[in-house]
């Protein structure tokens, strides 16, 4: 029970080991040919394009493009479980065509309703 427990991790901490391995010889490299001296206070100011900012650093964000961000997440999310489901389907029996419909529906009425919003409220 314990071999076979230990059998099926040995891969995850063979590549944990690898990943101590790479990283310790490049922090340590870096740290010996990162410059010594402390740098000028002025560095760590605030710039823009070399030049000091002025006025207000929060601007006011536009919601309509909140709304894009959010059909993107979710179509691309659609699009890995359709990817997943398509995929094996050749391999999967006719009744698993039913939960995929249905979570289209679901998915698609949603769109709907979104696309309803934003032509109430003029965010498209």
């Amino acid at each position: 029970m314990v071999g076979e427990l230990a059998g099926n991790y040995s891969t995850v901490v063979l590549m944990f080991g690898f990943a101590v391995v790479a990283m310790a010889p490049a922090l340590v490299i870096s740290r010996m040919l990162s410059p010594r001296k402390r740098s000028n206070p002025v560095k760590f100011l605030p710039m823009e394009c070399g030049q000091v900012p002025t006025g207000e650093g929060r601007t006011q964000f536009m919601m309509q493009y909140y709304a894009y961000i959010l059909m993107f997440v979710i179509f691309d999310v659609v699009a890995i479980f359709l990817y997943a489901w398509g995929s094996t389907i050749l391999y999967l029996p006719k009744e698993a065509t039913l939960p995929i419909i249905g979570f289209l529906a679901i998915i698609f009425a949603a769109m709907a309703f979104a696309l309803y919003q934003s032509g109430r409220r003029d965010v498209w």
